[in-house]
């Protein structure tokens, strides 16, 4: 048996998860100067994803581990606990945060999101390659392998992850045809790198308006958008009733019930009246990703229930319920990452963190140049490496009501996913002397 967790029932798990969230924002509400001065400098957020990766990296919990069966023979079990925290809670989470949405003010935060979210997917493209030669000088093995063995061919598959999401990853992997036996490493860099930048970038939320001062950022029109949501909300602001909180969860899972209905329906249309959707060599073939759909039809269903009276719910904490959901998302996020791991291939994780370096140094410096606020740069980082699942979550650790952004500039993410990891691909073949 291999990392068989101490609890592998998910209805502890769940426990555990919402116990670590209880004594995060338990401890964050009290008043006293120890722990006002150490949330000062450990944001919530971050608390809430990294007690969960401190559980399992001790092996109290995990996302997955392997186990006999009666007969003797070695299974794979997983927990479901994200699987129900992404295609459930998150749906959810999008439609109630995205009631109150001003959708003029959205666009009116003018284009440095869209040029920060293009920089994240250039850092991507060019980071690769880049990141082959550097760790070739050092250690030409880690870069090397032949055939379907080939290191640059693995790669690939984190640039179609970080580029747009699982659907283009899966992409990649079936077009260049990496090694399957030797494609565990590339999930392990893709985990341990990815979630790491993540943590990072969590930490700079609670030290955004340093890091603003310090880009010269004019966030004038964030700020003008979380004001007129908050605005909104107080003068809608009442005690909610038994009532109230029964209509805003019907709206939240019929929205995730048709979100996954609609999903199944367009991603099977696709798949079945045109070739082309089948072909892992398109990059069309990720809009046959069922989560793409769900996550793109929530947004659009909650963006047209703002124009209807269902806005009203705001003021009676329609966000504050999908930011529960949203940090739960964060717990499960957070148990996926085993903290021992980075450890475990020290070559592979080393291309993976210069990857992502040359990814944060290329945002800082657009940031910089375009006085960009850590806003527009975190989001537009997480829209790329994170996804539809993450993005959101680091939005809305500023503002729920900025969720919405994170979930339009995902979806960016998976339409021009494949084709950057095609560009990145051809590149790190290049840079391998392949």
């Amino acid at each position: 048996m291999e990392n068989v967790p101490f609890f592998t029932n998910d209805t502890i798990v769940f426990g555990i998860l919402l116990l670590c969230l209880g004594a995060v924002f338990y401890t964050s509400s009290i008043k006293t100067s120890f722990w006002q001065g150490f949330y000062k400098f450990v944001p919530a957020i971050l608390l809430c994803y990294l007690l969960p990766a401190i559980f399992n990296s001790i092996g109290l919990i995990s996302p997955h581990w392997e186990e006999l069966d009666a007969d003797g023979k070695l299974i794979e079990k997983s927990s479901n606990v994200y699987f129900i925290a992404s295609r459930y809670l998150l749906p959810a989470s999008l439609v109630l945060m995205t009631l109150s949405i001003d959708l003029k003010g959205i666009f009116n935060l003018g284009p440095k999101a869209l040029i920060m979210f293009a920089t994240g997917t250039i850092g991507i493209i060019i980071g690769g390659p880049i990141a082959i030669l550097l760790i070739s000088l050092i250690s030409p093995d880690t870069v090397g392998g032949a055939g379907f063995d080939a290191v640059w061919r693995g790669l690939s598959t984190l640039a179609g992850s970080w580029i747009g999401g699982g659907a283009n990853q899966a992409a990649m992997l079936e077009i260049y045809e990496y090694n399957p036996d030797k494609y565990g490493g590339m999930v392990l860099v893709d985990i341990v790198v990815a979630n790491l930048w993540m943590a990072i970038l969590l930490i700079g939320i609670g030290k955004s308006a340093k890091i603003d001062r310090w880009l010269k950022a004019d966030n004038s029109a964030i700020e003008s958008l979380k004001k007129q949501v908050s605005t909104y909300a107080e003068s809608v602001t009442r005690n909610p009733t038994l009532a109230d909180y029964m209509v805003m969860l019907s709206i939240a899972f019929t929205t995730v019930g048709l979100a996954h209905w609609g999903a199944g329906g367009i991603s099977n249309f696709l798949s079945d009246n045109f070739e082309v959707f089948n072909d892992k060599s398109s990059a069309l073939s990720s809009f046959t990703s069922q989560f793409f759909w769900m996550i793109t039809i929530a947004t659009a269903i909650g963006i047209l229930l703002s124009y209807t009276k269902a806005k009203k719910y705001e003021g009676a904490g329609a966000s504050k319920i999908g930011s529960i959901f949203i940090y739960i998302l964060v717990a499960t996020i957070g148990m996926k990452m085993d903290l021992t791991m980075i450890l475990e291939n020290p070559g592979l994780i080393a291309i993976g963190l210069v990857w992502m370096t040359i990814h944060a140094g290329l945002l800082i410096g657009v940031a910089k140049l375009i006085k960009a606020p850590y806003f527009f740069l975190a989001v537009g980082s997480q829209a790329n490496v994170g996804g539809a699942a993450s993005a959101p979550v680091v939005a809305a650790a500023f503002h729920p009501s900025l969720a919405t952004v994170g979930v339009l500039l995902a979806v960016f993410g998976y339409v021009v996913g494949t084709y950057g990891a095609l560009l990145c691909t051809i590149l790190m073949q290049i840079a391998s002397g392949s």
